[in-house]
């Protein structure tokens, strides 16, 4: 008697490092991209195009991509918010400030751009395997759905937007700010005679 398991474990063994492995290649490219925004979004952009097309030209799936729209706005909601809502909760940790007078606190969201990047790219990638299968294919009147979301995304937004001015904040920051420096006062100003 070998022991228990003798065969599936080491059976197990092989399958188990190669899957190790793959996720370690995985999680090495995507630390590669993290700092590269820009081509993250491009290459995301493109991916959203392949989907399109292909339901486009199929048809049909409307009923995923109405399921990938909202899972998208979700996500956006995500984005948008802080990390601790003003109004849920009180908490010891950093706050927005809702005075003048308070002491500046940057915002901190509540879904990171990276994953907010990475679950979006996922989202399109499985929806886009999802439109192989005919199961997926439920026949709808797609412009009740379109104009639904629509509605739908309309009431999410202006609720947040609401919210961002209720506590004066922006979810954006827009680089450093970059100051003017000193200008040349009158007497440093070098002329030339010619």
């Amino acid at each position: 008697m070998d022991g228990i398991g003798g065969e599936a474990a080491s059976a197990a063994g092989p399958l188990s490092q190669w899957q190790h492995d793959v996720s370690r290649l995985y999680q090495y490219y995507l630390d590669k991209i993290t700092p590269h925004a820009v081509y993250r979004w491009i290459g995301t952009l493109f991916i959203v195009a392949i989907y399109a097309l292909r339901v486009f030209y199929v048809q049909g799936f409307y009923i995923v991509s109405y399921g990938l729209g909202i899972y998208i706005l979700n996500l956006l909601i995500g984005f948008l918010s802080p990390l601790v809502d003003p109004e849920m909760e009180v908490s010891d940790g950093p706050l927005l400030p809702t005075k003048g007078s308070d002491e500046f606190r940057p915002f901190i969201r509540r879904l990171p751009e990276f994953k907010f990047w990475y679950s979006f790219t996922k989202a399109f990638c499985i929806a886009f395997v999802m439109t192989f299968f005919s199961i997926f294919d439920v026949p709808v009147f797609w412009p009740i759905l379109l104009c639904y979301w629509i509605v739908l995304f309309v009431l999410t937004m202006r609720r947040q937007i609401s919210h961002m001015i209720k506590y004066k904040y922006l979810p954006f920051s827009f680089g450093k700010q970059k100051h003017g420096g000193k200008k040349p006062s009158a007497s440093s100003v070098v002329t030339s005679d010619d």
